[in-house]
C-alpha cells in the first residue's frame, strides 16, 4: 500500500484514507487482473498473485509485502516481528542488577527473587529519605526522585523478564486442562459404551428365554388341553 501520511497518535484514530479505493469497480478490476496473471503464470491460487505496475487507484487494494527487516508501523505505532524486551540502557536508565551476559558467572546463580526483594527494600528506604528531604531540603529532592524512578523501572524490567516463563507455564496449564478434559470425555464415552453393551446383553437374554418358552409350548400335545377340559366338566 502507499505510504501513509504521518498522523498524531490517538486512542481512537480515524480509518486510513485508502479505504476510499475499495469500490466495487476497483475490486472487480483487480480480480480480473489477478485472474489473467494467474492463468498466464499457471498459478492455482489467485490470492497469492502479486501484481506489478498497478494503476494508482488499484495500488491500495493489493496487500503489502511482508516486511524484510521484521518491522512495521500500524496507526503510528512501531511493531517488531521478534518481540524482545528492550534494554534499560536504550532508555538511558541506570541498571541496578547484572546484565544477562554477566549472570550465572563464577558458579553463582542469579536469583531474581532476591534481587526483587532488595529493590523493594531500597524503594521503601528511598521513599522515607525523600519525605525527610521534602521536609528539610526540598531543593535536593529531585535527585532522590530520580533514584526512585530508576528503582521502579528496574523492578518492572526484572518482572518482565519472567514473561517468557509465564507464557510457557500458561501454555502448559492450558494444554494440561485440555488433556484432562479430553480424558474425562473419553472415559465418559467408554462408560456409556459399557452401559449400552450391558443393556443389549440383557435384552438378548430376554429374547432367548421367550423363544425357549414358545418352543416348549409348541412341543406339548395340542389335544391335551381339550382332554383336561372334558375331565373337569364330567366331574
Amino acid at each position: 500500500m502507499e505510504e501513509e501520511q504521518p498522523q498524531s497518535a490517538s486512542t481512537w484514530p480515524p480509518p486510513p484514507p485508502f479505504w476510499k479505493a475499495f469500490t466495487p469497480e476497483n475490486i472487480a478490476r483487480i480480480d480480473d487482473l489477478r485472474k489473467e496473471t494467474a492463468e498466464r503464470s499457471n498459478i492455482q491460487d489467485r490470492s497469492t498473485v502479486r501484481l506489478d505496475g498497478l494503476p494508482r487507484g488499484l495500488r491500495n487494494l493489493q496487500p503489502p509485502a511482508e516486511p524484510v527487516d521484521g518491522e512495521w508501523r500500524v496507526f503510528g505505532a512501531h511493531y517488531k516481528l521478534k518481540d524482545e524486551l528492550p534494554r534499560l540502557e536504550d532508555g538511558e536508565i541506570r541498571r541496578l542488577f547484572p546484565n544477562p551476559e554477566e549472570r550465572d558467572q563464577d558458579g553463582k546463580h542469579f536469583d531474581r527473587a532476591t534481587i526483587l526483594k532488595r529493590l523493594a527494600k531500597s524503594l521503601l528506604l528511598n521513599f522515607l529519605e525523600l519525605t525527610g528531604l521534602l521536609a528539610t531540603r526540598p531543593e535536593e529532592a529531585e535527585e532522590k526522585i530520580t533514584d526512585i524512578r530508576d528503582l521502579f523501572i528496574n523492578f518492572h524490567h526484572l518482572i518482565n523478564e519472567y514473561r517468557p516463563h509465564q507464557a510457557r507455564e500458561s501454555l502448559i496449564s492450558l494444554m494440561q486442562s485440555q488433556l484432562d478434559r479430553r480424558r474425562a470425555e473419553t472415559n465418559a464415552i467408554r462408560d456409556a459404551v459399557d452401559k449400552a453393551e450391558r443393556v443389549l446383553e440383557g435384552l438378548s437374554s430376554l429374547t432367548i428365554e421367550e423363544e425357549t418358552n414358545d418352543m416348549e409350548i409348541e412341543e406339548k400335545d395340542p389335544n391335551s388341553v381339550d382332554i383336561d377340559t372334558w375331565e373337569l366338566l364330567a366331574s
